[in-house]
């Protein structure tokens, strides 16, 4: 089953993992802390409100000066930091599937379109909305979003831990390509 079916077949709970989990792997982007969003996971758990939460993780990661720190530090490229800060900023205070849905498919083509500026093997490869074989950061988030929505799909609430884990793994291989493009801009004078 492709991502798009799996993304039209979820409940609000799966929609609201699967874009909360997409913004999570992107943090290193914008300097975010992997515990800034904790709150949010735990209002999926518990399935208490995340409105609070979601404004405490906005004014936390919004008060790098509308990102400009992380756009210009040279960790990034600043086009995949404006896409990460309006996941962020675009996620709907009610968490109910009609609001959430769009937000999730959203997150889904932006955090596949961050993966893709970023992959140093991504140069002249297809678009991802082609056919052809996928640059590997690209390819290796597909399948993490993929097994983010079977996992909620499969086990429902218990499959959040395991999706957290996932997202985690992929916010790691995030800061370690932003962390050598660093480098390498370092290195080459930019």
């Amino acid at each position: 089953m492709s991502l798009e079916q799996r993304i039209a077949r979820a409940d609000e709970r799966g929609l609201a993992a699967s874009g909360l989990a997409c913004l999570d792997r992107c943090l290193p982007l914008l300097d975010g802390d992997g515990e800034l969003l904790r709150p949010l996971w735990g209002s999926l758990a518990d399935g208490s409100d995340w409105g609070a939460p979601l404004e405490k993780a906005r004014d936390a990661l919004l008060g790098l000066g509308e990102h400009g720190e992380a756009a210009e530090d040279g960790n990034g490229h600043p086009a995949a930091v404006r896409l990460v800060a309006h996941m962020l900023d675009s996620a709907p205070a009610e968490r109910t599937a009609e609001a959430v849905r769009p937000w999730a498919e959203s997150c889904s083509a932006v955090s596949l379109r961050v993966h893709r500026l970023l992959d140093p093997a991504a140069e002249g490869a297809p678009d991802p909305a082609g056919t052809g074989e996928l640059p590997p950061l690209v390819a290796a988030e597909l399948r993490r979003q993929i097994t983010v929505l079977e996992l909620l799909e499969d086990h429902g609430k218990q499959g959040l831990r395991r999706a957290l884990d996932v997202s985690g793994e992929g916010r790691r291989v995030l800061r370690a390509v932003v962390s050598r493009r660093a480098r390498g801009s370092a290195e080459s004078g930019v």
